[in-house]
């Protein structure tokens, strides 16, 4: 279910900062035509850390409403504190989400003893299937692949999106765990060598407004043909890294609201609009992907 290109979904507010539903729709649907096969919906790129958990609820399940049964949805469910994320999960049992999206506890920096006992709490709480999310650059705390290879033999755990771009990680860990667990990439950068080292997919920021071509790509690339696979990605490689000029997702919200997919380009605080001279490098990156004329 979870290979391929995956969308970290933007949350689209309107000017008063509340979602958007409309724009919310043609995103979801946008990515329904163009063949992203799953939707991570309120994680990093969804603003988590600025929705309260009522919103937070409310936003993955008008998502699932509004993908109508077309296309599956996880939801980002981390949390520094094992009780409130394991609170957050419970909220979508029997809901028809296809998974959870836990990220590594921040700011708190656990070992990697706490961190096992973090996810394990988790799971043994909820039959819902769990994606470990690995971000050191956001969290502060780094997952190591002894850790992920002992939370994989827990039932539940079924794979890991992993966005330290360390590609020696692939290895590392899949020679320890089952066929079927799951290897994600998070950085679109390095994705599409993440896959031809064994991954099975990534958890694209790209995606937002490059759908077709990132679901193309990882199509390619899952299936070996390597060749046509980089030609993509070489058009998208200037977007992938234009779209963390400054801390994701302020790049990739101005983006999808300069190319008419939002209406808005509201960002709640402390996230601030995206700098001038970065929204002319970004334009340009579009401009040269023939995104934008």
């Amino acid at each position: 279910m979870f290979k391929g290109s995956i969308v970290a979904l933007i949350t689209p507010m309107n000017k008063e900062g509340h979602i958007c539903k409309n724009s919310l729709k043609n995103l979801i649907q946008y990515h329904i035509k163009n063949k992203t096969t799953a939707i991570v919906s309120v994680g990093t790129t969804g603003e988590s850390a600025t929705l309260n958990q009522k919103e937070h609820i409310n936003t993955v399940l008008l998502t699932l409403e509004l993908s109508e049964g077309k296309i599956p949805v996880i939801a980002g469910t981390g949390a520094n504190s094992t009780s409130e994320a394991i609170t957050l999960t419970k909220k979508f049992e029997n809901s028809g989400i296809g998974g959870c999206l836990t990220v590594v506890p921040y700011y708190n920096k656990p070992t990697q003893k706490g961190l096992y006992q973090h996810f394990k709490a988790i799971s043994e709480s909820t039959n819902i299937p769990q994606i470990l999310y690995n971000v050191p650059s956001r969290t502060g705390c780094d997952m190591l692949p002894e850790t992920v290879i002992k939370l994989s033999k827990l039932q539940n755990i079924i794979g890991i999106k992993e966005a330290t771009g360390d590609l020696s990680r692939i290895h590392k860990i899949k020679q320890y765990v089952s066929k079927n667990f799951l290897l994600i990439s998070g950085d679109d950068a390095t994705a599409l060598d993440f896959i031809q080292l064994g991954g099975q997919g990534v958890i694209s920021v790209t995606a937002n407004i490059a759908a077709k071509d990132m679901s193309n790509m990882c199509s390619l690339a899952l299936k070996k043909d390597f060749i046509n696979a980089r030609i993509i990605n070489k058009k998208l490689m200037l977007i992938h890294e234009s779209l963390f000029l400054e801390p994701n997702p302020i790049p990739i919200k101005w983006a999808a609201w300069k190319l008419g997919m939002i209406q808005n380009n509201y960002l709640r605080l402390p996230l601030t609009s995206l700098s001038d001279t970065n929204k002319n490098m970004l334009y340009l990156a579009l401009k040269k992907a023939n995104m934008i004329h």
